[in-house]
C-alpha cells in the first residue's frame, strides 16, 4: 500500500533527524524567520575578490536566438589547473538580482566550504537576447519547463565549450547546476541526461509539476536505476498552488522518490513564498556547502 503524504514526510523527518543527521542526507525543516544570509551582504575581511565578466550574448545554434551570460572566475583559478564549473539559470532575476552569488562563491571558496568553481550565470533566450518575464515567459519554459535533452544539449555541446572551456580548463565531470522554479526543473533535467557532466543540483520551488511533464520525474526516479546524482531541494507552504498543481506537494514528491531509491539528498521544507524567495535566499550558502561538500 502506497503511504500518506503526511505519513511519508513525517518519516522523512524522523530519518532525517537520526539516522541522516551527520551526513545531512535527508528532509529537514526550515522554519521561519528567513534573514539574508551574512555571506551574501559582503566579502569578509582577506577573502580575495573573483572576476564577474561583462553580459554578452551567445547565439545557439539548435535554440536559433541569443542567452544572455556572465562568467564568474574564482580569484583562487590557476590557468591549466582543473576546476568544476557550476550553471546559474535565471541568472539576472535571481542569482545576480535577488542574491549576490559572486560574493557568496568568494566568501564559501575562501573558507574551503567549497572548492574553486568557475560558474555559468545563464538568462533565458530571447530572439534578441533581451529577456523580459512577461514577453517571454513562454520561452523560457520552453527551455526549462521541458524534461527533453535539449536545454541540457545546449549547455554541453554549445555555450560550455565555446565561452568557458575555449577560456578555462574545466573538470570532464563533477559539475553544479542550480535553478529556482522552473529553472530549479531544468537544473534536475539537465543531470538526469548528462550525470556523466553534471552531478550537483541545486533546485530550489523546482516546478515539479503538470507543465511539461515534470510530475513525471518521482516514477521515472523509481523506475530508473540510481544515478550518480547530488540533489537539492527546497519548497514551503506558501509556494505556488495554481493549475498546474501544488507545488509543495510535488516537491515532497521528489524528496520522498529520492529517498526510495537511495540518492543523496537534501530537502529543505519550511514556509517560504515562491517570489521572492526568501527561503531560498536564506538557505543559499548552506546549500551550496552540502552540495560541495
Amino acid at each position: 500500500m502506497r503511504r500518506s503524504p503526511a505519513v511519508s514526510l513525517l518519516a522523512a523527518l524522523l530519518l532525517a533527524a537520526c539516522a541522516h543527521g551527520r551526513s545531512g542526507i535527508g528532509t529537514f525543516a526550515q522554519p521561519e524567520p528567513y534573514p539574508p544570509p551574512a555571506e551574501a551582504a559582503a566579502r569578509a575581511p582577506n577573502v580575495p575578490a573573483g572576476t564577474l565578466t561583462d553580459t554578452a550574448t551567445y547565439a545557439s545554434r539548435s535554440y536559433g536566438y541569443r542567452f544572455r551570460y556572465r562568467l564568474y572566475v574564482p580569484a583562487q583559478y590557476r590557468a591549466g589547473t582543473p576546476v568544476p564549473l557550476m550553471v546559474f539559470q535565471d541568472a539576472s532575476s535571481m542569482y545576480l538580482g535577488q542574491v549576490n552569488t559572486p560574493i557568496v562563491l568568494d566568501n564559501l571558496i575562501a573558507r574551503g566550504e567549497m572548492p574553486p568553481v568557475i560558474a555559468l550565470f545563464l538568462d533565458p533566450g530571447t530572439p534578441t537576447g533581451e529577456y523580459v518575464h512577461e514577453r517571454d515567459k513562454g520561452l523560457r519554459s520552453q527551455e526549462y519547463d521541458a524534461i527533453d535533452e535539449r536545454y541540457v544539449r545546449f549547455l554541453v555541446d554549445e555555450i560550455v565549450p565555446d565561452v568557458v572551456q575555449a577560456h578555462y580548463t574545466l573538470t570532464p565531470d563533477g559539475w553544479g547546476i542550480a535553478g529556482q522554479s522552473s529553472g530549479g526543473i531544468a537544473a534536475f533535467t539537465a543531470a538526469w541526461h548528462r550525470p556523466d557532466r553534471f552531478r550537483r543540483v541545486l533546485t530550489q520551488n523546482g516546478s515539479f509539476v503538470g507543465i511539461r511533464g515534470g510530475n513525471a520525474y518521482p516514477t521515472m526516479i523509481r523506475a530508473s536505476g540510481p544515478k550518480p546524482l547530488r540533489v537539492y531541494l527546497l519548497s514551503g507552504t506558501k509556494d505556488l498552488d495554481n493549475q498546474f498543481g501544488r507545488w509543495l506537494d510535488a516537491n515532497d514528491a521528489m524528496a520522498e522518490a529520492l529517498q526510495d531509491q537511495r540518492y543523496a539528498y537534501r530537502y529543505r521544507r519550511g514556509a517560504g513564498e515562491h517570489f521572492p524567495p526568501r527561503q531560498a535566499i536564506a538557505d543559499f550558502p548552506d546549500a551550496l556547502r552540502w552540495l560541495w561538500r
